[in-house]
């Protein structure tokens, strides 16, 4: 099974995220359903049949992070260089055709924000430009056509965006 990159905080999150659909949520809606029962005719009962399907959604998310959390490989942000664009590095690019500037926060699937400026790994500009240094140019294909990015720089990335 592929390991999934994360920060530690992002892992952090999932695991939060995790108990408290143990802990809270799930006791929660099992709570509903109990007494949504107590009320009769479960064909008709609206409140049952919305208890149980948040039950399945909980139960679902559960199973999703579970599998996440347990191939989740944890990267030491201390290691990165920032000389390179790697998982782990802020990037900022410049689009050749529209001269528009960008900055972008590497990060695996399951931490990425764009409205935060935090893309996956698996992304199609991440995989355009990963490897590449300062001054570099990149071709990415996009679903929009090909587009032509220049990196203007690479730091480390800022925990405080995570």
């Amino acid at each position: 099974m592929d390991k999934i990159p994360f920060t530690e905080i992002g892992l952090n999150k999932l695991k939060k995220e995790m108990a408290a659909l143990k802990s809270i949520e799930r006791p929660a809606v099992i709570k509903a359903i109990a007494e949504a029962r107590a009320h009769g005719d479960l064909s008709e009962n609206a409140e049952y049949h919305a208890a149980r399907e948040k039950q399945g959604f909980i139960e679902g998310r559960l199973l999703e992070l579970e599998n996440v959390i347990s191939r989740a490989e944890v990267i030491d942000l201390n290691k990165i260089r920032g000389d390179r664009v790697t998982f782990g590095t802020s990037v900022k690019l410049v689009d050749e055709e529209t001269e528009e500037e960008k900055i972008f926060h590497i990060v695996g699937q399951y931490e990425a924000n764009l409205e935060m400026g935090k893309i996956s790994t698996s992304s199609p500009i991440v995989k355009g430009i990963i490897g590449k240094s300062a001054g570099d140019s990149a071709e990415v294909a996009t679903p929009g056509g090909k587009k032509f990015y220049e990196i203007l720089s690479i730091s480390t990335i800022d925990t405080s965006i995570l």
